[in-house]
């Protein structure tokens, strides 16, 4: 089976794994394709597991507020009703999508899936539902790298810290159940290989003039970003994958770099605004202050909670320019004429990886208002209400997000034509060798 890395181009030919091995691309270290150790079951265990900690979840109280005799108790959907209330619709439907809906769709596409994927395996073929099938498959990669939840704890926790000195807060069976339910969901996900379950219901196809070694710049292949099947050169403009029916995208530099850049800059743009003005409003004894992000880093500072301001000052100040600022860096080499050092590349690629890693923690904060927006709510005694930054800064999330998704890494190696297979002064992680690294370790133990 011949793949071609996504992240910098190389064709190689990986032979059958036994589970728990998975293979890496030997140029830049990319994991091309794990075998999970029991494959249908693990998945199918932790799917079902996260369904049940899901309805636990939505079912009890999340958190309760008490301050002087008077409280307030919410469930999980309650953050998002309250900013709809506040008439933060877009805010209720990004907390509702990444924390709650996703995920869930996610965790049944999983287990549907791979139900049809044992039942295929013992029938021996796809019945008349196979591009029901194509089309599943291609959602459940498009909604994973917006799953959440455990970003949202993250932010869950910070509230709890932030308010715990100004009331008393009670911490239902629901907020134990999420708990668990975010790290069954964080486990789930590690177990599904994109390439493995593409396998169970469509084998790869041969073409021929591809050959381990080649790369993307030799123009003899396509390789799908869906399935990571190999297809030939497109002659239109809407050629579809031979396995998946994707929509195929030759490689073109510019184009992705010229979308990079636009929502790069859109990012940038609404990141001013977002610090300028207020995250939240809170209203105590009838006086209503406004708290921006530096602000409230402030004052978490002053009041002694310096473990949760630096959480916030790096999550959402520090991250959040710092991926702008790496991002335009990355865009700026890739457009001149690239380095010719496979070390710098690969040191390049590094970067890009960890930037897109990070991105979405930035969210935290956004996470930390709708909290406290539908958890304090005691009239003119104390109340909080969202900001205008707070839409900001969720845009500015979501565009360095799409910014860094929409750029091809695979410019970062452009200028290699072949990949030379005689040079073996080259690590394991940077050889140009095209036989696959192994590592002993389990795959889905990363």
């Amino acid at each position: 089976m011949m793949i071609a890395c996504e992240e910098c181009g190389l064709v190689v030919d990986i032979p059958n794994l036994n589970e728990g091995e998975k293979a890496t691309c030997p140029r830049c270290g990319h994991t091309l394709i794990k075998a999970v150790s029991l494959p249908f079951q693990r998945p199918v265990a932790y799917g079902v597991a996260c369904l049940i900690m899901l309805a636990l979840s939505l079912s009890f109280p999340f958190l309760s507020f008490t301050v002087n005799g008077m409280g307030h108790q919410i469930t999980l959907l309650n953050a998002a009703e309250t900013l709809q209330h506040f008439e933060n619709s877009v805010l209720a439907i990004l907390l509702m999508t990444t924390v709650i809906v996703f995920p869930a769709a996610y965790i049944v596409l999983v287990l549907y899936l791979y139900f049809c994927a044992h039942k295929v395996k013992h029938i021996g073929h796809i019945n008349h539902a196979h591009r029901w099938i194509k089309f599943l498959c291609r959602i459940l990669f498009k909604i994973q790298p917006w799953l959440m939840v455990d970003v949202f704890l993250i932010g869950v926790l910070v509230s709890l810290v932030k308010i715990s000195a100004l009331a008393h807060i009670g911490l239902g069976y629901s907020f134990w159940a999420f708990c668990l339910y975010s790290i069954l969901v964080i486990k789930c996900v590690s177990l599904v290989d994109r390439t493995w379950l593409w396998d169970q219901f469509f084998a790869m196809k041969s073409i021929d003039g591809v050959h381990d070694g080649d790369t993307h710049v030799d123009n003899n292949h396509v390789g799908c970003h869906a399935c990571n099947q190999i297809n030939p050169m497109p002659t239109t403009h809407h050629a579809r994958c031979l396995r998946c029916d994707s929509r195929l995208h030759v490689f073109n530099a510019n184009h992705s770099l010229q979308y990079a850049w636009a929502y790069l800059l859109a990012s940038v743009v609404f990141y001013i605004p977002a610090n300028l003005y207020p995250m939240m409003y809170t209203v105590s004894l009838g006086q209503t202050e406004g708290s921006t992000i530096l602000g409230g880093v402030v004052l978490l500072w002053k009041m002694g909670s310096w473990p949760i301001a630096l959480v916030i000052f790096i999550a959402s100040i520090f991250i959040p320019m710092a991926k702008m600022f790496t991002l335009a860096w990355l865009y700026f080499c890739a457009g001149k004429r690239p380095d010719d050092s496979t070390h710098i590349a690969i040191k390049r690629l590094k970067l890009y990886r960890l930037t897109e890693f990070i991105g979405r923690w930035s969210m935290v904060d956004i996470f930390v208002v709708a909290i406290l927006v539908a958890l304090v709510q005691l009239q003119n005694v104390m109340a909080i209400s969202p900001g205008p930054a707070a839409l900001c800064f969720a845009i500015v999330v979501i565009f360095t997000m799409l910014s860094a998704m929409s750029f091809d890494p695979r410019v970062f190696w452009t200028s290699k034509s072949k990949v030379c297979k005689q040079d073996s002064e080259l690590d394991a992680t940077e050889s140009n060798s095209v036989v696959p690294m192994y590592i002993n370790e389990k795959a889905d133990d990363e």
